[in-house]
């Protein structure tokens, strides 16, 4: 394959149109459901991460920041407006609606999905299952007074 605009199109290479999501989250006594646009990682969120890293910014509020949007692909946030900075009065996003964006954040991207794959690695004869045990054996003994 040649790499060409119209060749990365053909397989999908650009993050195209943001991802339609539900979230719940718990409010006080209230569970509240809101459907979320998640934009997928891109060069854009990686240029928000490192600017947000150099300038020692907040790079959980530039992730949410990045990710979250409109179904236009218009942020819905800045990172000053996730961390309460925007607003000092109002405050930053609560934990349960921040650990949701971030859940959404992260299925839509495939971050944290289970390994599928089983290890190949065998085991020789007599070794212990257990890594700590391995572990602890080669740990030397506590001298005793």
């Amino acid at each position: 394959m040649d790499l060409s605009i119209n060749s990365l199109k053909d397989l999908g290479a650009f993050t195209g149109a943001p991802v339609e999501r539900e979230i719940t989250w718990q409010q006080g006594d209230d569970q509240i459901t809101a459907t979320v646009y998640v934009r997928p990682l891109s060069y854009s969120s990686a240029v928000g991460d490192i600017i947000a890293t150099r300038s020692n910014g907040d790079v959980v509020a530039s992730r949410i920041a990045s990710s979250i949007c409109d179904k236009t692909g218009k942020a819905v946030f800045t990172p000053e407006d996730v961390t309460g900075e925007a607003d000092p009065d109002r405050g930053p996003l609560s934990r349960d609606l921040t650990m949701a964006l971030l859940d959404v954040i992260g299925e839509v991207n495939g971050l944290g999905k289970p390994v599928t794959k089983k290890s190949t690695a065998k085991k020789s004869s007599g070794a212990s299952s257990s890594s700590t045990e391995s572990a602890g054996a080669a740990l030397p003994k506590p001298e005793s007074d």
